[in-house]
């Protein structure tokens, strides 16, 4: 008897430890993720005199939608019927968020530096639960209210650098201008995608979405061809496009969707904000960019504002949960 209880003591811990080593193995590779996330936006600032931004983007969705497609060939049934189905949705909804968000990102990294694009990218999750609030009729309480306020001042307080007569002169700077435009594609994008309920496998739909982020932004990389001076063919473009298209595009998109099937869309959501910390480090390290005073001044109200809206979630009543 008492062999027997051992036995089921000793397979009991032993299943928690592999649950515990599981679980810190998932959220290692949410962490890889999102540092890999971050070397984009240090590529594409470290080349932002040399490549134009559009060709970045395209060929970046091109490659990972080149090496993702084979990993995904027994979906191919299924991805020829969705897009026979609801190929415009697919279109506009992957070309938002893969496409547009990206090149205006690119291009605000034109005139803005790294450092402050990833704060700024930390609030696509507030901009997520207004458009959700908004669009789908998500529940938004009194401190999710709050919070998005105190993250809107914050994103203020970066544009303006901290100064209020730049705000009364509208002196802001355009790039920063173009990566809250992206931040907010991004979340339109999150929610047209929620809303959307697209029954199929998550990668295989992750491979149609770049395929139409592919054709969205041919026609602006066209463009560029013909009106552009910079070279697209230069060893840093290709360096930068190399990191940009392989481990910060096809490798990182494989990490994510491994991230959200093993920890779950929120709690791999939630690892989005230790991009920004890379973000900075990485800016640091590799441009010589310098946190300004303005910049923790921002980032201050960014978090408090996200910890308000994490902490004290609406509360939903009984008769609407059970219903």
């Amino acid at each position: 008897m008492a062999m027997n209880v051992l036995a089921v003591h000793r397979d009991t811990v032993g299943t928690e430890q592999a649950a515990g080593n599981s679980l810190a193995a998932a959220y290692s590779v949410g962490v890889l993720c999102w540092l890999l996330s971050a070397g984009v936006y240090i590529a594409a600032k470290w080349v932002s005199t040399e490549m134009p931004p559009w060709a970045l983007c395209f060929w970046r969705v091109l490659i990972a939608f080149a090496i993702l497609m084979p990993i995904v060939r027994r979906h191919f049934g299924d991805m020829v019927a969705l897009v026979r189905a609801r190929a415009l949705e697919l279109l506009v909804i992957g070309g938002m968020g893969l496409a547009i968000c990206q090149g205006m990102i690119f291009v605000g990294l034109e005139h803005a530096d790294a450092t402050t694009a990833g704060i700024i990218i930390a609030l696509i999750p507030i901009i997520t639960m207004i458009l959700a609030r908004l669009m789908l009729a998500e529940p938004m309480g009194r401190w999710q209210v709050i919070g998005s306020i105190l993250a809107f001042l914050g994103i203020v307080v970066i544009i303006i650098k901290g100064s209020p007569a730049a705000l009364m002169r509208l002196d802001f700077n355009p790039g920063e201008l173009w990566i809250v435009a992206g931040a907010f594609c991004f979340s339109l994008y999150t929610v047209l995608l929620r809303r959307a309920k697209f029954d199929m496998n998550r990668l295989a739909l992750l491979v149609l979405l770049l395929g139409a982020a592919v054709l969205t932004a041919l026609p602006f990389y066209l463009f560029e061809l013909f009106s552009d001076e910079r070279s697209t063919l230069n060893g840093s473009g290709l360096i930068a496009l190399a990191y940009v298209a392989i481990p910060g595009g096809a490798v990182m998109y494989y990490l994510f969707n491994r991230s959200i099937e093993a920890l779950g869309a929120a709690r791999a959501g939630v690892l989005l904000y230790i991009q920004t910390i890379f973000i900075a480090v990485l800016a640091y390290l590799i441009l010589g960019e310098q946190l300004q005073r303005y910049h923790l001044e921002g980032a201050a109200l960014i978090i408090a504002g996200l910890l308000l809206i994490i902490l004290l979630k609406p509360k939903i009543k009984a008769e609407a949960a059970t219903a």
